[in-house]
């Protein structure tokens, strides 16, 4: 599916050094960015989960950090 992308200067810079860092286009750095991004997102999730679940104590712990975070 065909998308348009529309950075500011700024953004299209980061993924200028994304693309020469990982030697390929600029859309295939964004590709690869949403990618890596979804990946270590959803294991983060995962792991937090787990950690819930397993230590009593992060559950009471993450509870009062989302409190603090507003």
């Amino acid at each position: 599916m065909a998308m348009t992308l529309r950075l500011d200067s700024h953004q299209d810079r980061a993924l200028s050094l994304l693309a020469d860092a990982w030697g390929c286009s600029k859309q295939e750095a964004a590709v690869r960015a949403i990618v890596v991004s979804a990946q270590r997102t959803l294991a983060d999730a995962h792991i937090a989960q787990l950690a819930e679940t397993i230590i009593p104590e992060q559950a009471v712990l993450a509870a009062r950090i989302r409190r603090n975070r507003g």
